[in-house]
């Protein structure tokens, strides 16, 4: 049979049926535009979770703090909440092979007030690295440097949603002061906004150096995270071995199997 044939015989059918072939060209039509659109749909998803994961850090390991393993326990309590972290281990991976900055973090919920309003928010004590750490940038003026974290000077960076609850949005809040726990801190920058929202958001925080957290709002030298950004995406499971080994060794632990802290890979 010649293909003219075949074409014809397959016009005739069609236009002798003419509304079951109707519903079966849109039938067609309905399923690949329902593939199409869920693929569309899926890759966007896609790509949002991955920027969202990456706006919190680049190669980012987070070590976390959890009460110590007995052998033949199935329990790890108390993860994220223990006193198992110090500035001075965040220090001792700051020289290790895989890893590129380390920034210790020591938060709490505090209620702050200036110019007669307040809000309650995140206050993180850290030091200088936590902006490559944590991929964050200054939007207005500038974040406080190693020598401000070594005199425990009483400054703070707003993120943009603190800046706006308690001067206004788009205030210049830069040389205002705020009192956290009735101390008087001076701002000296605002972050630039990264979106987000919950206890995660990091446009809702006010940040405070390390040092000046532990003495005069925390009371304590324990750390509740230690970010640490690897060299790159490939060193990520080396460093996170070498971490891994250099906090087992300083807690005198014989055993990951008994560690008294996680090491979370961004990878994972």
């Amino acid at each position: 049979m010649r293909t003219s044939d075949l074409f014809e015989e397959m016009y005739l059918g069609m236009s002798s049926n003419k509304v079951r072939s109707g519903l079966t060209m849109l039938g067609i039509v309905i399923g690949i535009a329902s593939v199409i659109a869920m693929l569309s749909i899926g890759q966007g998803a896609k790509a949002q979770i991955e920027a969202n994961i990456q706006s919190i850090g680049s190669n980012l390991l987070l070590v976390m703090p959890g009460a110590q393993r007995g052998f033949g326990s199935a329990v790890n309590a108390g993860r994220g909440s223990a006193q198992t972290l110090t500035r001075e281990d965040a220090n001792a991976l700051a020289g290790l092979d895989g890893v590129l900055a380390v920034a210790p973090e020591s938060g709490q919920r505090i209620q702050i007030t200036a110019r007669g309003t307040n809000t309650n928010t995140q206050v993180m004590g850290t030091t200088p690295q936590y902006l490559a750490v944590r991929n964050v940038t200054i939007g207005e003026g500038s974040f406080f440097t190693d020598t401000q974290v070594a005199s425990r000077a009483k400054v703070a960076v707003l993120g943009p949603t603190t800046r706006d609850d308690l001067f206004g949005e788009g205030a210049s809040a830069v040389g205002q002061t705020i009192r956290i726990k009735n101390i008087i801190f001076t701002i000296i920058g605002v972050t630039a906004s990264k979106g987000g929202s919950g206890f995660t958001n990091q446009d809702d925080m006010i940040f405070v150096p390390i040092s000046t957290m532990a003495a005069y709002l925390s009371g304590s030298e324990n750390v509740s995270t230690i970010g640490v950004q690897a060299k790159d995406s490939a060193s990520m499971s080396i460093a996170q071995q070498e971490i891994t080994d250099a906090l087992l060794a300083r807690h005198n632990i014989a055993s990951a199997a008994a560690a008294d802290f996680s090491v979370l890979n961004q990878a994972d």
